[in-house]
């Protein structure tokens, strides 16, 4: 099964060791990941803020940016979805339409811990949350 995913529940998956942890990567396990290119210099970037703020240390950091980079994980470009994002202008950023407009297009779920994300109108997908 296709999903996609977003730098939340990567992040999750490489560094948070509790539920929210364990719940990406059951994800991660579950089929053939997909994402926008930006994935990767979110998921660096959240990295790099975990770090900054003694959350993880730099090695955990240095890691977990490795095991980013070894993902298997297919990322697709901006330019051919960009009417969609467009669309979704009202109701989310540029950034999360990215993913909305991924996850219409391979008519496939979309897994991220932001559960306000999740409640968007207009997002022609299904969301996968963690369980409460």
């Amino acid at each position: 099964m296709t999903v996609i995913v977003d730098a939340s529940v990567v992040v999750a998956a490489l560094v948070d060791s509790g539920r929210a942890g364990r719940w990406a990567e059951s994800v991660l396990a579950e089929g053939e990941l997909v994402a926008p290119e930006l994935l990767l210099a979110e998921a660096s970037n959240v990295l790099r803020r975990l770090e900054r703020a003694k959350k993880i240390s730099r090695l955990e950091a240095n890691s977990s940016q490795r095991d980013l980079l070894l993902l298997d994980l297919a990322l697709f470009p901006y330019a051919p979805l960009a009417d969609r994002i467009w669309d979704l202008r009202d109701n989310l950023t540029s950034y999360d339409a990215w993913y909305v407009a991924l996850a219409e297009a391979f008519d496939a779920p979309f897994a991220t811990l932001d559960r306000n994300l999740s409640r968007v109108k207009r997002a022609g997908c299904r969301f996968i949350v963690p369980p409460v």
